[in-house]
Formats: structure tokens, C-alpha cells, sequence
């Protein structure tokens, strides 16, 4: 690796604060001036010095964006979806970035979606919208809203060209191909139309950045006459908004993490107020769903692995059970369809899929065959419907869209995501990859999952390399996917890892309960533990382990890093939250009050303020030898400022310096890094480049 670059100089501008007699001394907090020409220059040059240090990489980064590209079927088509009179469909097309949005009328007796070849225009295809015509003149390109409208004629879309996910609205009329003279700026996530297409709803945030105000919008109307329909002035709550499979009512969804409320809007009449299904209590979480006669209500109420119960649709009410609640199975979401209702849960660590027949006790599972995998509803819009489509993956299996019929309980695969022969020719071959579930003891005894992919025949002596990755934060499950550009290191003789650790929703809410708050460190001594026994297991050995993780997993990166240096010898920590005190002690950041009930509330509550400081990655550095750390940041993230990885990086080097640390920020991008999916490719290269370098496999 070159050596003779030297690192930019950050420049230490000392900044106190103090909380409940704490004093805390903040050198590097300038880099938080994102206006300021000397961060931009800085940033600039932690590039410029990465660039140099990753030279020698060049080569091996291009041969991984050519496999990754490569083994990618460049111009495909989805599997469409049906819609009232139409098959609706994304296209991408080799050498450009960005999916083609189209649909094609449905034809008379057509009941199976038409099938393309080599992913061509299907015949007689309208295209709605092309990413690559909006993204023109950009850097950075988002799709948030894609809404057609219950009668098909009207498309609400928004876009981004930051990555600071404040979109612009438009409606276009399908009938013309015109745009409406609608327009509004500075819209989030989220909207539904009424029955007639005649409304529009949508969101917007607050000052803070948070979801606060459901509008609604009259076709044909300026933006100025728009009417708030609701606001949400408790900070610790967020508000979405959409219309049910029924079409029948506009949900306005209010949620804090451990509290929610929903609202409900005739669709038939969307100038009527809302009603309240159920009034908020602390700690109750429920989310609804239309069917018939009554809301389907999936809740936490004395459940804590949640239950299913319903109520009337026209007064509701008490909520009468309909599924009991089972400790060990988490109920996930509830989707109705006319005559049947499917349950998405999972249990033992895995996702699954329960059926119940309306007006019969027959319900039931479906099975699948792979020990380990990861199942889930995809697209269904239809509600009167025999049959409904998911997707299927695992670690070695592709995506996989399959049509699965309620009545005769036949699985049809639609479609398997191709992947094409590799640099040598050959066809992918899942035979020639093993897939395997093991198990670390935690330090309190607890046991915690991990799942592995690797070649066939790769040793169990502690000679193979291995990437473990890990999140652990919000009831996410890090459930096992596939990844084209993962098959570049498995082929190089890497193991590749997922710790299951508590924070995320694996084994059920418990599972995150003890991994949030005042048991937050359990995320990070449980991956410590995970990485532990890769090595007492034989699967690898600590020089030979390199971690990853992004956004609060980046969080337990930077912690691992502080709590067993010794046991890692590389770490990939992106857009990594490694300033965790500093953000949560500041209301005015964007999510910090809505983030107080899953880290808590360090401004008032002096053990909350000692336990997240004696934790949080970036007041931890100490003059230890650290692995080697790569972080990758946006300057336009509003969910993990840029400024975080910044100030660690500057803080790794002052305090522990002789460490290999590398700092590389996307100047035009958001929290998920570079939108076109060449530029994806490219910075994944680039990380796993890196990540080989440190296993000795470049």
C-alpha cells in the first residue's frame, strides 16, 4: 500500500459544551459547517488523500465492477403487475442507470402477466416515466412517490437531485403524456388519492426534518390553496399517509417507536375529517388495515410479539381477537384481500407467510425448502384477487417472484433473477455455495445467531477470510439475501457473515428490547461475541476478519472498534452514526426527538446522558492500535450527518495515530449513497476492493 501521502491536517478549533455537570470538548466540531469553503476543502482533500491510498487497488475495483456487471442481465423487465385494466413494470436497459417506469394494457382473457424476451418493450407498451430522461443534468437522482391513480388516467411522482430526500410533486396525465401545472416542492415520502382522482394526498416535514403534515391537494388547483388534513405537534411523533388495497379509505399512519395512532378518511369522500380508529396510549403500537366490514388491527396491546384482532369498519371499537397472541412469533403486517388475509411473522429467526381463509378456520403456513431464506408479499394492488404474489431469496439463492394461489395452494416462479456467467464463463451454480446457521454465546449466555455463506469446500481451519456484517437498531432483521457483487469475494475464498444481534428484530421484540436504550451495548458485546466464535469455530481467525456495517450499524462499528480492537483487521463503517451523544443531544437536528425512544433522552436524564457517552464511538477514542477503518459518508445525508465520520476520522488520527484510517465522502449524494446503479456498482467495488486488500485476497 502506498505510504507516502499524507493525511490532510484538521485543524482544532476547540468547542465546549456541558450537560449535567459533564464538560465536553469538541475539537473538531467546524466540519458540522457544511456551507464553510474549509469543510468542503477538507473533504475534498480526505478524498484526494483516499484516492491515493486506494491507487494501488484500481485494477482489482475494475475487474469487481466487470463481474458485477458481467454476471447482471443489464436490459431486463420485472414482472409486471396487474392493476385494474393494466400490467404495470419497471425496464432497465444496458449503459443506463435508471429504471424505466411502463405499463401495458391488459388484454381480454389475459390472466398470467406477459412475459418478455431478454427483457425487450413488451408490445404495445406506454411508458409512464423514464429515470434516465429526469436525470439528466444530474448528479444524483431519487424516485419517491410513483402513484397512479385508482381510474388510471392521473401518475403523482416526486423527485430528488440531492439525496436529501426532499422531493418535488408533479402529476402527469396519462391520457396526454402532460404535465399538470400541479407542482409542489419540498414533499416527503407518502401520498393516496381519493376514489374519483379528484385529491391528492401527500406529506411534508417540519423545520427538524420530520414527517408533520398530511396536505390535501384538488387537482387542477395551485399549491397554495392546499389544506393541512392533519398535523403532528408531539415531536416524538411522524405522520404518513396512504390509500388501502380497498381503495376505499386514506390511512393517515401518526407513529412515534413505541406509540401510534392511525386516522382514516372515506377515499369516497376525502374532504371529510378524519376519525380516529383507536386514541394513542404510551407504548400501544397498532397498524390497520381495510377489509369489508371491518379494520383489521395488528397491535401490541398486551401482546408483545403483537396479535391480530379487528373492528368495524363504520364505528369502531373493542377489538375482537382474531389471532392470539403467540410468544416466539412475531406478527410483522397483516394484508387483506376479499377472501383471504396473509399474515407476514417469522419465528426462530426466519420470515414466513400465513394464510387464512376468510370464513373458515382452515389457516395455514406455507413452507419453503432452504434452512435459511427470506420470504415476503412483493407488489399486490389488487384486492379481489385468487392469488398473490412474493418474493424469495437466500444466501445463495437469487431473487426469486413467484404467484402463489390461495385456492389450490400452488407456487408458480414467475421469474428468478438471472445471473450470468462470471469473468471464467461459467454459470452461476448455488450447488457449489453452502449456506449455514450458527450460534455465539453472548456474555451473558444469551445465544445469538449468525448465518453464513462461503464456497463449497472452504476450510474450517481458520485460513479463510471472512467479512462479518452487522446492523442491530430499530427491530431491523438483517435477513439473509443475495447479492451478485458478494459472489466476487465468495469465488476469492471469503466467508461472508451476518450476526443476528439484539437491536434488531430476529427473534421477536424481545430480541430488540434488549438491544435499545439502557441495553444498548448488548448490540455491540454481541457481535463482539459473534466475531469470537468464527475464530474458536474455525471459520476464520482475527487477522483474517473484517467487519462492516452502515448507519446505526456503522454506530457498532465505531464501538466494536473501541470494545476489541484487537479482534478485527479492518472495519467498513458507512455513513456511520460514530456521534451518537452529540446528535442526540440536539432537538434542532433533523429525527433527534423521534430518536429519543430508541437511544433515550441524554438532555434530561442524567443516566441516559453517562451510559450513551460511555458508548458512543466518536468520545471513546484511546491510544490503542485500531484496524484498519474505512468510512464513507454523503454530504447531502440528513438521517447521519456527514460531519460525524468526518470528526471520528480526525479524532482516530490525533488520538491514535499510525493507524491506516480513510475517509471517502460522496459530494452529491444522500444517505443511500450514489443513486444510478453503474455508480453502486462502483463504490461497492470500491469497499470490497478495500475489504480483499485487508484479507489478502487483492
Amino acid at each position: 500500500m502506498t505510504t507516502e501521502t499524507a493525511p490532510p491536517a484538521a485543524k482544532r478549533v476547540p468547542s465546549e459544551r456541558t450537560h449535567h455537570g459533564d464538560t465536553v470538548v469538541d475539537e473538531y466540531a467546524w466540519l458540522a459547517a457544511k456551507d464553510d469553503p474549509e469543510t468542503i476543502a477538507y473533504l475534498t482533500a480526505e478524498n484526494e488523500y483516499t484516492d491515493a491510498r486506494t491507487a494501488h487497488l484500481a485494477d482489482l475495483r475494475a475487474d469487481l465492477f466487470e463481474e458485477t456487471r458481467r454476471r447482471t442481465q443489464e436490459t431486463d423487465l420485472s414482472v409486471p403487475t396487474r392493476k385494474g385494466g393494466h400490467w404495470y413494470y419497471t425496464r432497465t436497459v444496458e449503459g443506463q442507470q435508471y429504471g424505466v417506469q411502463c405499463r401495458r394494457a391488459v388484454r381480454d382473457g389475459e390472466t398470467d402477466p406477459p412475459v418478455s424476451v431478454d427483457g425487450a418493450p413488451l408490445d404495445g407498451e406506454e411508458v409512464l416515466l423514464d429515470g434516465n430522461l429526469l436525470a439528466e443534468g444530474h448528479d444524483f437522482f431519487s424516485l419517491g412517490a410513483f402513484d397512479v391513480s385508482p381510474d388510471g388516467r392521473w401518475l403523482a411522482y416526486s423527485t430528488d437531485f440531492s439525496g436529501d430526500e426532499r422531493f418535488t410533486l408533479r402529476v402527469k396525465d396519462l391520457t396526454t403524456g402532460e404535465l399538470l401545472p400541479d407542482e409542489v416542492p419540498d414533499t416527503f415520502y407518502g401520498t393516496a388519492w381519493s376514489t374519483d382522482a379528484s385529491v391528492l394526498f401527500y406529506v411534508t416535514v417540519d423545520d427538524a426534518w420530520r414527517p408533520n403534515r398530511v396536505w390535501r391537494h384538488t387537482i387542477g388547483s395551485p399549491a397554495a390553496d392546499d389544506v393541512v388534513v392533519h398535523q403532528e405537534d408531539d415531536e416524538r411523533f411522524w405522520v404518513g399517509v396512504e390509500l388501502t388495497r380497498s381503495e376505499k379509505f386514506i390511512l393517515i399512519d401518526v407513529h412515534s417507536k413505541i406509540t401510534s395512532e392511525v386516522l382514516v378518511i372515506p377515499a369516497g369522500n376525502p374532504t371529510g375529517a378524519p376519525a380516529v380508529i383507536a386514541p394513542r396510549r404510551q407504548g400501544v403500537e397498532y397498524t390497520v388495515e381495510h377489509h369489508g366490514h371491518r379494520f383489521l388491527i395488528l397491535h401490541n396491546d398486551n401482546a408483545e410479539d403483537f396479535a391480530l384482532a379487528f373492528t368495524s369498519a363504520d364505528v369502531p371499537g373493542d377489538w375482537v381477537p382474531l389471532i392470539e397472541h403467540t410468544p416466539g412469533t412475531r406478527l410483522e403486517a397483516v394484508d387483506a384481500f376479499a377472501n383471504h388475509l396473509v399474515v407476514s411473522l417469522r419465528t426462530d429467526g426466519l420470515t414466513g407467510l400465513r394464510v387464512l381463509p376468510v370464513g373458515s378456520d382452515d389457516g395455514y403456513d406455507i413452507d419453503f425448502p432452504e434452512p435459511l431464506y427470506s420470504v415476503g408479499l412483493d407488489a399486490n394492488p389488487e384486492y379481489r384477487t385468487g392469488r398473490v404474489r412474493l418474493r424469495y431469496s437466500s444466501l445463495i439463492t437469487p431473487d426469486s417472484v413467484y404467484d402463489y394461489d390461495l385456492v389450490t395452494r400452488q407456487m408458480v416462479l414467475l421469474k428468478q433473477k438471472p445471473v450470468l456467467p462470471g469473468p471464467d464463463g461459467r454459470p452461476y451454480d448455488p450447488a457449489e455455495y453452502e449456506q449455514h446457521r450458527d450460534w455465539a454465546l453472548a456474555d451473558d449466555g444469551t445465544r445469538v445467531p449468525i448465518s453464513l455463506v462461503c464456497r463449497v469446500g472452504t476450510p474450517r481451519d481458520g485460513s479463510a477470510p471472512c467479512e462479518l456484517y452487522g446492523y442491530g437498531s430499530y427491530e431491523a432483521s438483517m435477513d439473509p439475501w443475495f447479492s451478485v457483487a458478494r459472489l466476487s469475494l465468495l469465488d476469492r475464498g471469503v466467508v461472508f457473515a451476518v450476526a443476528h444481534i439484539r437491536g434488531g428484530g430476529e427473534l421477536g421484540r424481545r430480541w430488540y428490547d434488549q438491544g435499545k436504550l439502557l441495553a444498548k451495548k448488548n448490540t455491540f458485546t454481541d457481535f463482539v461475541a459473534c466475531a469470537r466464535h468464527l475464530v474458536k469455530a474455525g471459520w476464520t481467525a482475527s487477522d483474517r476478519l473484517v467487519a462492516r456495517g452502515a448507519s446505526a450499524g456503522g454506530l457498532l462499528m465505531g464501538a466494536v472498534a473501541n470494545l476489541a480492537p484487537d479482534a478485527f483487521t479492518g472495519i467498513v463503517a458507512q455513513v456511520p452514526f460514530v456521534d451518537a451523544l452529540t446528535s442526540i443531544l440536539d432537538p434542532s437536528l433533523p429525527l433527534t426527538v423521534t430518536e429519543w425512544e430508541e437511544w433515550g433522552n441524554p438532555l434530561d436524564d442524567p443516566e441516559v446522558y453517562a451510559y450513551m457517552k460511555s458508548y458512543t464511538p466518536y468520545e471513546n477514542v484511546t491510544a490503542v492500535d485500531y484496524p484498519a477503518i474505512l468510512a464513507v459518508t454523503s454530504l447531502n445525508d440528513t438521517r447521519v450527518l456527514y460531519s460525524e465520520p468526518a470528526k471520528w476520522i480526525a479524532r482516530l488520527r490525533a488520538v491514535a495515530p499510525g493507524g491506516d484510517y480513510l475517509l471517502k465522502t460522496e459530494m452529491g449524494a444522500g444517505h443511500g449513497g450514489p443513486s444510478g446503479r453503474y455508480d453502486s456498482w462502483r463504490e461497492e467495488a470500491f469497499i470490497n476492493a478495500w475489504i480483499l486488500d485487508r484479507l489478502g485476497r487483492a
